[in-house]
């Protein structure tokens, strides 16, 4: 059980860098995804095309990579009155939220990875949250982390370990990080086939991948993609 891993794989630039974080580890590894019915679905379309291709850049990944699940949560998009689920434009609340934030997303995503993980004998749930270079959703938390851990483990006796690789650095190191694991093709493949844009734009291939490069998630990875490039000529 202490060698598989179940990775929240939603076909975006963390959730791409936290699979191959996880394959870089673990004997084995499966990836779950969920259809919430997101204005940029096209993420799920996506992850079927990088699954196939990350098998080919790291030593045993191929090997390592395991079986794909993808829930369907419906309710979830149908009870959220939000921009990540209605065609409607993105703002920020009086909490200085974007009104991209989903309430309850992740702790619904976890739960369900974790009630998968404990069928599939699984320990370790890697999930792509960020509390330094984030939108400021509070479910990205490590303290919101650290207490669903504690709530699956009690509430499945088991010892579930959720490993967040991106909590503690920023975009640029998100990119770093990349780079480390997997060199120009894993880099060059985020680029290219993962999606971040909220409102689901793919259109032109920027140098930092496709996306409106408005939206608080394009801007995010756009930021973070020159602060990289910048680095790496100092």
């Amino acid at each position: 059980m202490n060698n598989g891993a179940l990775v929240l794989f939603s076909g975006g630039q963390d959730s791409t860098t936290c699979l191959a974080w996880a394959l870089d580890r673990y004997e084995r590894v499966e990836t779950i995804g969920f259809d919430y019915g997101q204005r940029h679905r096209v993420e799920l379309d996506q992850r079927a095309v990088l699954r196939d291709k990350i098998r080919a850049i790291g030593p045993n990944w191929n090997n390592r990579l395991g079986q794909d699940h993808l829930l369907k949560l419906e309710q979830l998009g149908a009870i959220s009155d939000t921009a990540m689920t209605r065609a409607i434009a993105i703002e920020t609340n009086e909490k200085g939220q974007p009104n991209t934030f989903v309430p309850g997303r992740n702790l619904i995503f976890l739960t369900f990875a974790a009630a998968l993980a404990y069928r599939r004998g699984l320990q370790h749930i890697v999930g792509g949250m960020c509390e330094t270079d984030f939108s400021g959703y509070p479910d990205c938390r490590d303290a919101t982390i650290k207490a669903m851990q504690t709530a699956l483990n009690l509430g499945m006796d088991s010892d579930f370990l959720l490993e967040t690789p991106l909590m503690w650095i920023d975009k640029a190191q998100t990119w770093a990080l990349a780079q480390q694991l997997g060199g120009a093709p894993l880099v060059d493949l985020i680029i290219a086939d993962t999606h971040t844009c909220y409102i689901g734009e793919r259109g032109a291939l920027h140098d930092w991948g496709h996306g409106c490069g408005q939206c608080p998630a394009c801007r995010l990875r756009a930021d973070g993609f020159a602060q990289w490039r910048l680095s790496q000529r100092e």
